[in-house]
């Protein structure tokens, strides 16, 4: 009952304690992703403005990432975020955050993987153009940081107590408008993520994957399927693997998407001569194969693939 009254009078609080419950298991989290995309929540990137640790409501329909779900970003760095926020107000621009983070938070792997995810997307630099400068700019801030910290001098060089948003030492820099293609885009932002959340390769092409597969691949690791069930799925191959076997034959294991959930599909050799031009990263397929539960994760053992005309 209580369930029932939470979804349907807190719908956002709901699902993003939901999200946050699964945080670490992603075939479950893209279940929850989209059955918020089917309530009408948006789930946006993490922002370094906004995110708290993890999954948070924004009022009725808007639920933002947690700083703590992005890669590389841990406990430590996001209560550091946090902690500067409150002190010194919100991050203007990228050099006004370098600005007011402490060192901890001037991590060049740290910041990398912030940009990707999308956490510096509100203040209006491109995720192309802060990869550019990011790393410059934190060598030219971080030593200045330090000695700050030593008490040796002041960031702002001698500017006193002026509250201005002027960048600091090292950080008067101009960014490039130019974006990353799409594709890229999202796929780096899958990988600091774990998941699609701004778009996703396969918005738009549902009613071409519903007309050729038979079953949604949450339905196939949510248990509907039994073990060795022949099925046809649809998705976006999100990762590949390419192996040989001990006799020398070449095989594959790829990882297909769709927008509730993601399988391993096994190419061994028969199969995969058949398709291996056709096996690349980003491609929307067709997989029929047969359902293998004999693990503790369900996998395809792929028959046939096919690459759909869009």
């Amino acid at each position: 009952y209580w369930t029932a009254y939470l979804k349907a009078n807190y719908p956002a609080e709901y699902m993003a304690a939901l999200l946050t419950s699964v945080k670490d298991d992603k075939d479950k989290s893209a279940v929850y992703l989209n059955e918020c995309r089917r309530m009408g929540i948006k789930v946006l990137p993490p922002n370094v403005n906004e995110s708290v640790h993890n999954f948070a409501a924004q009022g009725d329909d808007v639920i933002l990432f947690g700083l703590e779900a992005v890669r590389n970003v841990g406990t430590n760095v996001v209560e550091s975020i946090i902690r500067s926020r409150k002190a010194k107000g919100k991050f203007a621009s990228f050099p006004d955050y370098l600005d007011k983070v402490e060192a901890a938070a001037c991590n060049k792997r740290t910041t990398e993987s912030l940009i990707k995810a999308g956490a510096f997307d509100t203040m209006g630099h491109t995720r192309k153009g802060l990869t550019a400068q990011y790393e410059p700019m934190i060598d030219n801030v971080v030593a200045v940081k330090r000695k700050e910290a030593e008490g040796q001098f002041d960031l702002f060089g001698g500017m006193g107590e002026d509250e201005s948003d002027e960048p600091g030492f090292g950080l008067d820099v101009e960014f490039s408008d130019d974006e990353w293609d799409k594709t890229y885009l999202l796929a780096q932002e899958r990988e600091m993520l774990g998941l699609y959340v701004s778009d996703h390769p396969l918005f738009g092409l549902e009613h071409v994957l519903s007309d050729k597969a038979d079953a949604g691949i949450g339905q196939l690791t949510g248990g509907d399927f039994s073990d060795g069930a022949v099925v046809t799925i649809g998705g976006i191959i999100s990762g590949l693997q390419r192996k040989m076997t001990k006799q020398g034959n070449a095989w594959a294991i790829a990882t297909v998407e769709d927008l509730a959930g993601s399988i391993e599909c096994m190419f061994f050799p028969a199969t995969y001569q058949l398709v291996s031009t056709q096996l690349v990263e980003d491609a929307v397929v067709f997989v029929k194969g047969r359902l293998d539960k004999r693990e503790d994760v369900p996998r395809l053992v792929a028959m046939e693939m096919q690459v759909p005309d869009l």
